[in-house]
């Protein structure tokens, strides 16, 4: 049965124009416009919203319909607007006027015209936008240096321009109550899992809220209900080629118009681990960068309290290694020391955020000194804490996902209160207690720590050491392609 609508187009131009000045508030807001003209002797009506409108394109139309007669609009006036006297491609009708208010507000030009019951909508719209650049946290030596901005059309173009295969899916969804948020769920329907595309389309339509303030991350709150789970379900990438890559593995990505980060989804562990460099460079070069990284990220986790433990109990290492203990302990605790060290880091990470380019440098050099120098000499740290914690950081920086590399940041917290806590079963007990937290975790259905847990050899084989393209062409089974073998 088909659903009723509240507010039809009239016949008569008169009430669908008190209407929408009504609802768009014509008279409020500055930038809403409404242009009545006359053509042919029939009174028409333009409502658009200023700087979304392409001026140049609403001319020409204007000028198309100007030198129209009378006699030219006496019969089936609608299809003769269409097919003639508009001269554009993206041209639909709607004859329901709340529909038209939202399409107005989404940018799209509507007609009205006397004598129609239908509203004919414009989309000549065009929105403020930068152009692509390489995303400044997945930048690569060689390789592509366009990346997705904040408007949907050109980050689905840029998608489409590598990927042309004629079953890539580009499916429009609106989100928020007053936002109209517009939405792009992205697959290739000959591999991504349905049941998989289902879930995250059931859970998109779902969100009940008023807008979208901070767009993807607005979202994936909303479809995930992890509110407090700090490690990354979802994968943000700014480049275009990295959401191919994950296209052809039978992912499915979310664009979301005003943010120029795609979230990829579903993701495991692993996925955040990998960088678009290990596959710039040979096998064999990218598989040493990748253990490189793998050994830095697991030091950001695992170092300092592991230092830490050993640096209170002496006695757990060998006369030889003694030099890994601690020369002079200093006034303050060790743990003490940590947590100041880790609380002065994320104050001067979100100082250089909120710094501008010019003074950044400045910023680097006071920190230097104050943090490092200074409170060497004062008592305040110690050298070997100092060390160890640089070690730490450069594994946070160098870990390719920013919100992996904040959790891995708690985590690593979490096993150093264990530690100062209990000792050696604190930092057992502590680990054993994350891989169990990590384990439990899925991204819609997919296990978090696949293929370590549950194990699959071969995947994990990829996932530790980066494959040579022609070893590594078939899908991941977990992701249930339908195709794998292509």
């Amino acid at each position: 049965m088909e659903q009723k609508i509240k507010h039809p187009v009239q016949a008569d131009i008169k009430k669908n124009i008190a209407y929408l000045k009504e609802s768009l508030g014509v008279d409020k807001s500055f930038d809403v416009i409404q242009l009545d003209v006359e053509y042919a002797e029939k009174e028409m009506a333009f409502f658009l919203i200023d700087g979304f409108a392409k001026d140049d394109l609403l001319h020409l139309i204007m000028k198309f319909l100007a030198k129209q007669k009378p006699e030219d609009l006496q019969n089936d006036t609608l299809h003769k607007l269409l097919r003639t006297y508009i001269p554009y491609v993206e041209v639909e009708t709607s004859d329901d006027l709340d529909e038209v208010t939202d399409k107005v507000l989404a940018g799209p030009t509507v007609l009205l015209v006397d004598g129609l019951d239908t509203a004919i909508v414009i989309d000549a719209r065009t929105y403020p936008v930068r152009g692509p650049e390489e995303p400044d946290t997945e930048r690569v030596v060689r390789g592509a240096r366009d990346g997705y901005v904040e408007t949907i059309v050109f980050n689905t173009a840029l998608t489409r321009r590598r990927v042309r295969d004629r079953t890539l899916r580009m499916e429009y969804m609106q989100v928020g109550r007053r936002s109209k948020t517009d939405i792009v769920v992205s697959y290739i329907e000959d591999i991504a899992d349905p049941e998989m595309v289902k879930k995250v389309k059931d859970a998109i339509a779902k969100i009940d809220t008023d807008g979208l303030p901070m767009a993807e991350k607005t979202v994936e709150e909303f479809i995930l209900g992890r509110h407090w789970n700090p490690f990354p379900t979802v994968r943000y990438t700014e480049r275009p080629d990295t959401a191919a890559v994950h296209l052809y593995e039978g992912h499915v990505c979310i664009i979301v118009d005003g943010s120029p980060s795609v979230m990829i989804t579903p993701t495991t562990y692993w996925h955040h681990m990998q960088h678009a460099e290990e596959y710039r460079n040979s096998p064999l070069v990218g598989a040493y960068l990748r253990m490189i990284r793998y050994i830095l990220v697991w030091a950001s986790v695992f170092l300092l309290p592991l230092w830490y433990l050993l640096a209170s109990h002496p006695e757990l290492l060998p006369e030889k290694f003694s030099y890994i203990g601690i020369n002079d302990p200093g006034q303050i605790p060790l743990f003490v020391q940590f947590m100041i060290i880790e609380v002065g880091l994320d104050g001067l990470r979100m100082a250089a955020i909120h710094t501008p380019t010019s003074l950044a440098t400045a910023l680097g050099l006071v920190a230097a000194l104050m943090i490092g120098q200074v409170a060497i000499e004062v008592g305040l740290l110690t050298n070997e804490v100092i060390l160890y914690f640089s070690v730490a950081a450069i594994g946070t920086f160098a870990t390719p996902s920013y919100e992996m590399g904040l959790a891995n940041r708690l985590a690593r917290i979490f096993l150093l209160i264990a530690t100062a806590a209990f000792a050696t079963p604190g930092l057992v007990i502590g680990t054993v207690l994350l891989i169990i937290y990590l384990t439990r975790m899925n991204s819609f259905g997919i296990p978090y720590l696949w293929p370590f847990i549950p194990f699959n050899f071969r995947a994990f084989r990829d996932v530790i050491v980066r494959s040579p393209m022609p070893l590594k062409n078939k899908r991941p089974q977990v992701m249930h392609p339908k195709d794998p073998d292509r």
